[in-house]
C-alpha cells in the first residue's frame, strides 16, 4: 500500500464513452433521444429539485424498464462494452505509471459489465473499481407492462420537458409493476454513492483522509470532488462542465491523460503545497522544459508530455477561481465535445 490514493471517475477521465447513451442508442430505437431526453431530467432532479435520497446518475436506473422492452440481456452488455471502448489518448499510460506510484481506484457511475471491459483493457484489477451493478436477466415485463413501457416511451419523446409527465411516470406508474422492486435495488454509484465509496478506500487503504487525489469530469463527481477537497486532498476537474468546475480546486483541459500524470508524479512524491506551486509556476514560465528540471518529473512522464505538446499548443492546468472560470468553463466544454462529441460532451 501506498500512502496516496488516487481515485478518478472512468467517463471522461480515461475514456471517452458514455457506455449507457451508446447501449440506448445501439439497441433501442430512438434511443439516443431517449437518454438525452432523460439525462436532462436526471439532472434537473439533482440540480434544481434536489429530491430528497436521489442519486446523480440515476438515469442509468430509468432506462432500465426500455432496455427490457428490447429484450436486451447481460451478455449484449458484455460484448458491446468490450468491442466499444475509446480511451482518451495515453489513459493506459496514466494507469501504468500509477501502479508503482498511488493506490489506484476506478469509481464510475457506469454499469459494471462495463467497467470490468474497461479494466482488462486498462490492466487494472476489477477489484479496484466501484461500479453500478445490474443484472439485466433479472428484469422482466409482462405483456400489458411491455406495453406500457413502449407508450411511455412515445410519450417521453413526444414531450421532451414536461417533468411534471416523468415524475408521473417513473415515481407513480412505474413503480406499480413487478420490474420496480428489482430496479429499485440497483445502487447506483454516482454523486454520494461516489463519496461512499472513498470512504471505503480510505479505511480499505488505512490512508490520511487528505492524501487523496480524485479526478472527474461530471454533474456525478460533485460530492466525492467537493469531499475531497474540503479534506485538504488534489480535487480535479477534467474536461468538465460546470458541475464539477464549480467544486473542484484544479482545472485541467487536455486531450491527453499524460496532463494528469503529470499531477499525479508530483503529488505522488511531494504534497498538495509542490501541487500547486507547480501550477502556479506553470502559469508563469515560457520555458515549460525548464519547469520539468526543476520539479523532478519523471523522465518516462516528460518525454511522453513533450512528445504530445509543442509551444503553442500546451494544456490548461489551472487553479479554479472566480477570475477565470467563465474562460476555463468555455475551454473546458469545447474540448470535452471536441474530443466526445456533440451528444456524449453535451451529456451532465
Amino acid at each position: 500500500m501506498f500512502e496516496k490514493s488516487f481515485i478518478t471517475d472512468c467517463e471522461g477521465p480515461l475514456t471517452l464513452n458514455d457506455n449507457a447513451f451508446e447501449i440506448s442508442a445501439h439497441f433501442i430505437e430512438n434511443g439516443d433521444d431517449l437518454f438525452k431526453i432523460l439525462s436532462l431530467y436526471d439532472d434537473y432532479l439533482v440540480d434544481i429539485v434536489k429530491k430528497e435520497n436521489y442519486k446523480a446518475g440515476n438515469t442509468l436506473k430509468l432506462i432500465l424498464p426500455f432496455f427490457v422492452s428490447e429484450n436486451l440481456k447481460n451478455k449484449d452488455l458484455v460484448d458491446f462494452s468490450k468491442n466499444n471502448i475509446y480511451a482518451v489518448n495515453d489513459s493506459k499510460f496514466l494507469l501504468s505509471y500509477l501502479k508503482n506510484a498511488m493506490n489506484t481506484y476506478i469509481v464510475s457511475t457506469s454499469y459494471g459489465q462495463y467497467i470490468e471491459a474497461v479494466s482488462n483493457y486498462m490492466e487494472l484489477p476489477f477489484e479496484n473499481t466501484f461500479y453500478t451493478g445490474v443484472d439485466v436477466d433479472a428484469l422482466t415485463l409482462n405483456d400489458e407492462e411491455l406495453k406500457k413501457i413502449n407508450e411511455f416511451k412515445k410519450t417521453i419523446l413526444k414531450n421532451p420537458t414536461d417533468y411534471e409527465l416523468f415524475d408521473e411516470i417513473f415515481f407513480s406508474e412505474i413503480p406499480k409493476m413487478e420490474i420496480y422492486e428489482k430496479i429499485k435495488e440497483v445502487n447506483v454509484v454516482g454523486g454520494e454513492g461516489k463519496k461512499l465509496a472513498i470512504d471505503g478506500i480510505i479505511e480499505r487503504d488505512n490512508i490520511d483522509i487528505n492524501n487523496m487525489l480524485y479526478i472527474g469530469d461530471s454533474i456525478t463527481d460533485v460530492e466525492p470532488l467537493a469531499f475531497v477537497r474540503d479534506n485538504g486532498g488534489i480535487s480535479i476537474s477534467f474536461n468538465g462542465n460546470e458541475y464539477p468546475l464549480k467544486v473542484a480546486e484544479i482545472a485541467i483541459v487536455s486531450p491527453s491523460a499524460v496532463t494528469t500524470a503529470v499531477i499525479a508524479n508530483i503529488y505522488s512524491e511531494h504534497d498538495k503545497n509542490k501541487v500547486l506551486d507547480f501550477i502556479n509556476n506553470y502559469n508563469a514560465t515560457d520555458d515549460y522544459e525548464m519547469l520539468f528540471e526543476e520539479y523532478d518529473i519523471d523522465l518516462e512522464i516528460k518525454n511522453k508530455f513533450f512528445n504530445v505538446f509543442s509551444d503553442d499548443d500546451y494544456p490548461i492546468i489551472q487553479i479554479i477561481n472566480e477570475d477565470n472560470f467563465d474562460e476555463i468553463l468555455k475551454i473546458s466544454k469545447d474540448m470535452r465535445t471536441n474530443i466526445r462529441g456533440q451528444d456524449i460532451g453535451g451529456l451532465g
